[in-house]
């Protein structure tokens, strides 16, 4: 184990199986488009021993609203919590006891389901139905055993749509597909290994063909820590690839934090006081566009004194940075940020200002701090509050918190960590025994494991090892096999392993065409309606929803007959007599590219590469 990584690391994985939702009958797709505004305010309950959880509690404290839009044919009464669940989807449930078994998993005899308490609008109900499967099952990650301690079934969660001020507007075509969650043991060790064994996971998923596909129905929360750190959730990450970025970057972030508290205790810092002081008449005409925006909006500048901090928020080469973990908390309060004085001066405050808020607050220690928020007086209080908070935290060390994922590989603070004291049972659902009969079916009926499947593509289709495995690792088993049918192998090959990566390079989603429209252009291609040089830019077009043979026509790609052909070759040739008599027959190679640029696609690459050797025969021989 690299020193460098010394950390531990599981994972959570949520996959949307492709079912009816869990709890009643409505189809589990995603609408364009939604119906009404059903208004809402949640609360958080107590546990089953009197608790109230302190995530639900600090998300019920940003005093949010939320609404919720309906889609037909994909939410009803239960979605809007307006009637009881029905029964349990017997499909999801058999997929779960399924998947158990291909883990190695301890099913759970008598299965019940629970209420874990979710206030963040996303559950209408203010919890998600959630039951344990099976315990103690294990996946292999290279010549290592990763304990898989739970595999459970849940609903998903309604469909975030916009935030508005203090307003999240959701929908509900989401809200109750069915989820298998997985999570791991604390067994990862490096940033690769965390990435393979989601790789894995996910392989194994999708191996039971009856999970969904495309961006958002696979989840992964990864839970790192690092030897005096603390348990940090990584919730929703999307993206394998930055699998590794994530994790470094947060074994990175704790590390630093370790040395900011051993800073901090070096010098005897103590807790700070929370104690606020209007310093707005110091900034009444700073030309700070923060401070002049909310002076401007009737806001006012409060100021608090945090001594013992200076140089660990923005310090040292910007390699500490409290500051920025103070700036998190301070957003969650409904403010844009905060100034605080390793930063300044800076953005528009002066020096003068500075020392005229040093002086006000009277800061004489060497190590005296400050830090200041411009808002109304209610909003910019309750942010420095949470901001002072988060500085006394860092004299402890790294606080247990959930964070989010951002798109460059670090993460930004969401909530604290929830715990135990957010489930209690679930009283409209009655319980499922699951019998030895049962599990013997299950067994009698499972589906190949991904090894399997990448030795039969091998044998069948005539791919390599390397190209099988891609195959199977990215879960385009399935479509290549729709797409590979009559010797189309080698170019349903290419376009599930090149193609799609290229378009997915380019922000598209190929996996959003429908699979009966990707088989039949695959079909029109073999019946010579385009040339397969062309197939690139027809799944581009058909990315936009674009039908195979309307995208033909409107690309102008319908296959050019031999003489058409051959008379465009033939002028490109005489155009280029000079090189061609220079260069003899080696000049086929550098002009196939002016000649399928020519041909834009309407003639194959080997009956393009023949009449060009054609053409120049011809003049050579002239």
């Amino acid at each position: 184990m690299s020193e460098d990584y010394e950390m531990m690391c599981g994972i959570e994985i949520h996959q949307q199986l492709d079912t009816k939702k869990l709890f009643c009958d409505c189809d589990s797709h995603l609408c364009d488009d939604g119906q009404g505004a059903y208004f809402r305010k949640l609360r958080p309950t107590t546990s089953e021993m009197g608790e109230i959880d302190r995530a639900a509690l600090a998300q019920f404290q940003r005093h949010m609203g939320y609404r919720y839009q309906c889609c037909e044919g994909t939410s009803c009464l239960v979605e809007l919590d307006e009637e009881p669940p029905h029964g349990v989807n017997p499909d999801a449930m058999q997929i779960a006891l399924t998947f158990s078994e291909m883990l190695g998993a301890n099913v759970i005899d008598e299965i019940h389901f629970m209420r874990k308490i979710v206030v963040d609008g996303s559950n209408t109900s203010g919890f998600q139905r959630t039951a344990l499967i099976s315990t103690d099952g294990h996946v292999k990650a290279g010549d290592r055993d990763i304990s898989i301690l739970s595999v459970c079934l849940e609903e998903d969660a309604a469909r975030k749509v916009e935030t508005k001020g203090d307003e999240i507007l959701y929908r509900l075509d989401r809200l109750g597909i069915p989820l298998i969650e997985v999570a791991t043991g604390p067994d990862m060790r490096t940033p690769e290994e965390v990435q393979e064994v989601a790789y894995r996971i996910g392989t194994l998923l999708r191996a039971t063909r009856r999970v969904k596909r495309g961006i958002g129905t696979i989840r992964q929360d990864l839970n790192i820590s690092i030897p005096g750190g603390a348990r940090i959730e990584l919730k929703g990450v999307g993206d394998l690839k930055l699998i590794p970025d994530y994790v470094r970057n947060e074994v990175a972030r704790q590390r630093m934090l370790i040395r900011v508290k051993d800073i901090l205790n070096g010098r005897g810092t103590r807790p700070v006081d929370f104690v606020t002081e209007d310093v707005t008449d110091i900034f009444a005409d700073c030309e700070s566009k923060v401070i002049k925006g909310a002076l401007s909006d009737k806001g006012k500048v409060i100021a608090v004194r945090l001594p013992g901090f200076a140089g660990v928020m923005n310090g040292d080469n910007k390699t500490l940075r409290l500051g920025s973990e103070m700036a998190q908390r301070a957003r969650t309060r409904g403010v844009k940020g905060i100034f605080h004085s390793d930063e300044l001066p800076n953005y528009g405050i002066e020096q003068s200002y500075v020392d005229a808020l040093r002086e006000r607050l009277g800061m004489t220690a060497e190590f005296d701090a400050f830090v200041i928020c411009a808002a109304k007086e209610k909003k910019a209080t309750e942010a420095l509050e949470v901001a002072v908070a988060r500085a006394n935290e860092a004299l402890v060390g790294v606080p247990e918190e959930t964070r989010d994922p951002l798109p460059d590989g670090t993460t930004k603070y969401s909530r604290p960590l929830p715990g135990a004291a957010r489930m209690y049972p679930e009283t409209d659902v009655p319980p499922t025994l699951i019998t030895e009969e049962r599990m013997a079916a299950v067994r009698a009926s499972m589906p190949e494991f991904p090894e399997q499947i990448e030795a039969r593509l091998v044998k069948d289709y005539g791919v390599n090892e390397q190209q099988s495995r891609q195959i199977v690792r990215k879960g385009l088993d399935e479509l290549f096999e729709m797409l590979a049918a009559d010797g189309m192998s080698a170019i349903a090959a290419t376009t599930v392993l090149n193609t799609f990566g290229e378009l997915e390079h380019d922000g598209l989603d190929p996996l959003s065409i429908p699979e009966g429209d990707m088989i039949e252009a695959f079909s029109l291609l073999k019946d010579g309606r385009f040339a397969k040089e062309a197939l690139p830019v027809l799944l581009r077009e058909m990315c936009s929803g674009t039908k195979p043979e309307a995208a033909i026509s409107k690309l102008g790609l319908g296959a050019m007959d031999s003489s058409e052909a051959e008379g465009i070759i033939d002028s490109i040739v005489r155009e280029r007599e000079a090189f061609v008599r220079e260069r003899g027959m080696a000049s086929v190679g550098p002009l196939m590219g002016p000649v399928m640029g020519a041909l834009r696609g309407k003639v194959d690459g080997k009956q393009a590469s023949d009449l060009l050797t054609k053409s120049i025969k011809k003049l050579l021989e002239q």
